[in-house]
């Protein structure tokens, strides 16, 4: 679970609930028709601009990507390929068969070292099949973003139609500031939509899509890495260039450490 996410919505739902309790009762910020304006038109918009099966993935893929985090770290990558790379050395390609990768994308350009597939195979294989998943993540990405741009539009348009209702029937003039609060409701409607779940989910799968690219690089290197047989402190050391510095300050630190710390005598 990302919590990062479940708790920016709680926390962005509360301060604004605790906003309309301050001034009056929450009840009077509740428009049913308002709603359905800006959820119905903006989700018939976004029908209409893409395909069925796009907007479904999007929504799968937003639940998958914004409120779960699946993304293993590169400093663990990194030391699961050290790790391949000594059982490599010390025995064979072969060897790999029997280990358990978790990491699917990871496991299948290490099957693919083992069947004997050439490095240009292998590397336009796993580029080809990183570049379709970050194509999926875009989309997902282009969709809320439509959708971002939406529903303050329809908020506009349901405000547009609540004002029409309103001066039709202007007989009673106690009754204008009630209709034109439900007018301007829709547009609150949009706003909140737009900027409080669309706009920072789209913000979302971007960033899960950068950390997906960086991964999947990794591994790409990694995988070719261990089919040559580099040797385990030049693959760490190619490998690292992809942390941020500051981590890769902290591992060089620890290296430094474990270095100069002598060995344990065991006849002690």
């Amino acid at each position: 679970m990302d919590f990062a996410t479940l708790i920016g919505l709680i926390f962005g739902t509360g301060v604004i609930i605790l906003a309309m309790l301050s001034g009056s009762d929450v009840s009077v910020f509740i428009n049913v028709p308002g709603m359905l304006i800006v959820l119905g038109g903006t989700f018939a918009a976004t029908l209409i601009k893409f395909p069925v099966g796009d907007c479904f993935r999007a929504f799968a893929l937003a639940v998958k990507k914004a409120f779960w985090q699946e993304a293993d770290r590169p400093a663990d990558l990194i030391q699961l390929a050290n790790s391949l790379t000594e059982i490599v050395r010390k025995k064979n390609l072969i060897a790999l068969e029997n280990e358990e990768i978790d990491n699917p994308f990871f496991r299948k350009g290490i099957q693919l070292c083992i069947d004997g597939r050439k490095p240009e195979f292998i590397r336009n294989v796993l580029t080809k099949e990183m570049n379709l998943s970050i194509e999926r993540h875009e989309m997902s990405e282009i969709v809320f973003r439509a959708i971002g741009e939406s529903a303050p539009a329809f908020g506009m348009i349901g405000t547009l139609v609540g004002l029409v209702q309103m001066l039709s029937n202007m007989q009673e003039p106690s009754s204008i500031g009630p209709a034109m609060a439900v007018a301007l409701l829709t547009t609150l409607y949009g706003a909140l939509f737009a900027n409080l779940v669309a706009l920072p989910i789209a913000d979302k799968l971007r960033s899960r899509a950068n950390q997906e690219h960086v991964n999947k690089s990794l591994i790409i290197e990694s995988v070719l890495g261990i089919q040559q047989g580099v040797h385990p402190r030049i693959l760490d050391e190619l490998l690292e260039t992809y942390l941020p510095s500051r981590i890769r300050n902290s591992i060089a630190l620890r290296k430094a450490e474990a270095e100069q710390t002598p060995a344990k005598d065991p006849a002690k």
